[in-house]
């Protein structure tokens, strides 16, 4: 991100900012709106929400200056942005269509949505910010692997905590050190039956400006699962454990903490992901090790520690605050701050949050139906378990008891695009098909 500053204040003075097309205006799209209305060089013109008053709204709430019009036709669209009109739509189509945008913010967290917006928007030549980790979760190596073919550049959003994580990941790998483990703080108590129907949590939710599901996702344990699997695709760090180890600790402890356990900490292996509960969010953490007895000296000068654990910790991340700072990356220099690997190392799949019935239709994440654990993809696989990007709207087949992990096998997967989308990754990456073949079909995918 070094030096993005002057790059952006050198697209201001020629007058030609970076133009970004968001699709999902809720909090954190609309936060996003308003971050770019602080900043030079960049702007939101045009934004996507199945509720169009909400995609207005969050023009009006970022404090934007210009004329906001609807458009109907991705035609409509161009010639309000070329006259220099803020647009609002209500179709991803619409937006992922238009010409005269430089970048696309996936921001919907629907992983059908995601995965339709995505390919669209690739096809149309328009380069990816991901803030949908959702949807990468699930297809982000095959995604990757087909906007790079079609000449444009995948990334993972800044802000939230994975890129936050393979920020530190990238200076420890750099220099040397052993990663020993890369995680974030957890700053709700864990409930993994937590619901949004229940009143506290609604109260709770409304005083924070969220959805109650929103809120249940952090608290049930679903969207930490989610931000490490992303780190673990990323990096190649894998849980130590199903679902991690979640231990309590703060910040100070950390390198104590996540230490193996003839060391005095509580993994099993070096080189995972995990999350801590306690006084570490809304930071992230790597923890390093070196062996090295000059290198040791030296950190103990640098107030490190005696090591030969030791904590890289950034005590913040800003979520959607730092987004725009991806787009200009991305439009700038043509590079991405956080991909995929060429294969999923990790998988988060759906673990029945009460006892289902034959014809139980499956909610969202954060919802009553189900939470997540994350396990690594070869597990997951072996035992047929269903990814949460595929659980939405899935129909149940037969009785699954509370805290059983839900299986394909278990449930009738409704959304199609992801799931061909899965369906093709998985035999891309076993080698069933080679890379020409699965380009050529992820091309003739509907999106």
């Amino acid at each position: 991100m070094i030096g993005l500053n002057e790059e952006l204040k050198l697209r201001e003075a020629q007058g030609n900012p970076v133009v970004v097309g968001l699709i999902g205006a809720g909090q954190m799209g609309t936060d996003i709106v308003a971050e770019t209305s602080m900043m030079k060089g960049l702007d939101v013109r045009i934004i996507a929400d199945v509720n169009l008053e909400r995609a207005k709204e969050a023009f009006k709430i970022a404090l934007m200056e210009g004329e906001v019009v609807v458009a109907e036709t991705a035609e409509a669209a161009d010639k309000a942005l070329a006259s220099g009109k803020l647009v609002a739509v209500n179709d991803y189509r619409i937006l992922a269509d238009v010409k005269n945008i430089d970048v696309v913010i996936e921001a919907t967290g629907v992983p059908e949505i995601g995965t339709r917006a995505a390919l669209r928007s690739v096809r149309n030549g328009h380069d990816l910010a991901m803030m949908n980790v959702e949807t990468d979760i699930t297809v982000g190596p095959l995604l990757r692997f087909y906007t790079e073919k079609k000449g444009q550049v995948y990334a993972l959003a800044a802000g939230d905590e994975p890129a936050a994580c393979k920020e530190l990941y990238d200076f420890a790998d750099a220099i040397g050190f052993t990663v020993v483990a890369a995680g974030k703080g957890k700053n709700n108590p864990l409930d993994r039956h937590g619901t949004p129907e229940d009143p506290a949590i609604q109260k709770e939710a409304a005083r924070r400006g969220l959805s109650p599901n929103m809120l249940i996702e952090f608290i049930d344990g679903s969207k930490t699962m989610i931000e490490m699997a992303a780190v673990s695709n990323a990096t190649g760090l894998v849980p130590d454990v199903r679902g991690m180890h979640g231990p309590q600790t703060d910040r100070d402890h950390l390198h104590q903490t996540f230490a193996l356990k003839e060391d005095g900490g509580i993994l099993n292996k070096m080189g995972v992901v995990d999350f801590g509960v306690g006084r570490v969010a809304p930071g992230v953490f790597l923890i390093v090790r070196t062996d090295h007895p000059r290198l040791r000296e030296a950190m103990i000068l640098r107030d490190m520690g005696n090591g030969p654990y030791y904590t890289l910790f950034r005590p913040f991340h800003l979520c959607s605050i730092e987004v725009p700072l991806t787009c200009a990356m991305i439009a700038l220099r043509k590079k991405s701050n956080m991909v995929p690997l060429d294969h999923l190392v990790s998988e988060v799949f759906a673990v029945a949050k009460k006892d289902l019935k034959p014809g139980d239709e499956l909610d969202a994440i954060g919802g009553v139906c189900y939470y997540s654990l994350i396990d690594t993809y070869e597990t997951s696989r072996k035992e047929n378990l269903l990814p949460i990007g595929l659980a939405k709207d899935a129909v149940v087949k037969r009785d699954i008891k509370m805290d059983e992990p839900i299986t394909m096998d278990d449930v009738d997967v409704k959304h199609a695009n992801v799931y061909k989308l899965w369906d093709l990754q998985n035999q891309w990456m076993s080698g069933a098909i080679d890379d020409e073949e699965a380009f050529r079909l992820v091309d003739a995918l509907e999106c």
